[in-house]
């Protein structure tokens, strides 16, 4: 795995396990999805696992929040 100028993993290398051991237990991101032909937002933990489906991408962010995690968009 390549290394980033302060010594750490460079993140395009990571694996999906990788990503979840490195110290973001506490993230939860959020990515726009489709559901019968309607916009919504879906919310998984660092590893990937599905935690959640909300109707808009704020409603996603305040629920991660409430929950004590910081949200993170996903392009």
């Amino acid at each position: 795995m390549n290394s980033s100028p302060n010594g750490m993993p460079a993140m395009r290398d990571m694996s999906t396990t990788d990503f979840a051991a490195w110290g973001v237990p506490d993230v939860a991101f959020v990515k726009r999805v489709m559901v019968d032909d309607s916009e919504g937002w879906s919310i998984h933990a660092a590893d990937g696992t599905q935690m959640g489906l909300a109707p808009t991408r704020d409603v996603a962010f305040a629920a991660i929040r409430q929950h004590d995690l910081e949200p993170v968009s996903v392009h």
